[in-house]
């Protein structure tokens, strides 16, 4: 199996490019077969589950938003179930949750362990989904994403290459570190300083400053089920689909 059967893209990275419907042809047109839905999709199961199926695609993952799976837990499984949705991915906390102190991250990784447990006896998996914040050190020196996953030691990780390099660390040294937890990657890029500002900063994949062929080795070792392309603020999500698949088909990556 190669990396182009394991290839997802990220819905978000369409949102600025309605309809729903226009953006799942364009995606099946360019050969994609699986996406990724985002929390506000899953609010509206049922015309994404008809959208998915009269295009032939499908959702093995999706991002939901903490609260909604707090709050509603029934109807977000329900979603997901409709969406034939397996994984679950929690993108990230609001800001003002990110000030927290050792215990806190435990803490916070116990939350989602409690909350891997209900969606377990669901059939449904949940993962973590970085952002930088996670490795902004505590006052005494320590990483929230370790923290978070000691207070959750069976969580499972959507590694975000692109904010991970964003922070400043070193992909292959964490992947290296958790590749037993790595269930999913979110390939992104960074463009080069100062550059691609009306569009965050980021960049198409194979665009951008990565080292991608660097980092390959890793992400191999890893054995991640799907690859999911993304870009936070893309302004042409279809230029941006077709280099991105371009770019990661010339990485012939096999499990």
């Amino acid at each position: 199996m190669t990396i182009l059967d394991r290839l997802s893209f990220q819905l978000y990275s369409a949102r600025n490019f309605p309809p729903l419907d226009d953006q799942l042809a364009t995606l099946a047109g360019l050969g994609y077969r699986l996406v990724e839905p985002y929390g506000g999709l899953l609010d509206r199961a049922e015309e994404m589950a008809a959208a998915l199926r009269d295009h032939r695609l499908a959702a093995p993952s999706s991002h939901v938003a903490l609260p909604a799976l707090k709050t509603d837990f029934g109807g977000t499984v329900a979603a997901a179930k409709q969406l034939g949705t397996t994984l679950l991915i929690v993108p990230a906390i609001p800001p003002g949750e990110r000030d927290k102190d050792a215990e806190g991250w435990r803490g916070f990784g116990r939350e989602l362990a409690d909350l891997q447990a209900a969606l377990a006896a669901e059939g449904i998996r949940l993962a973590w989904h970085n952002h930088d914040f996670e490795f902004r050190r505590t006052a005494a020196g320590l990483c929230p994403l370790d923290l978070i996953f000691e207070g959750a030691p069976a969580l499972l990780w959507a590694a975000d290459i692109g904010w991970i390099e964003r922070a400043g660390e070193d992909s292959a040294d964490w992947i290296g570190r958790h590749r037993d937890r790595i269930v999913a990657f979110h390939i992104k890029d960074l463009a080069p300083a100062g550059e691609n500002l009306d569009e965050d900063g980021w960049a198409d994949i194979g665009r951008g400053t990565i080292d991608w062929p660097r980092l390959l080795p890793a992400i191999q070792s890893a054995k991640a089920e799907l690859f999911v392309l993304e870009h936070d603020n893309p302004n042409d999500f279809e230029r941006f689909a077709t280099r991105s698949r371009d770019a990661v088909a010339a990485w012939a990556v096999s499990a």
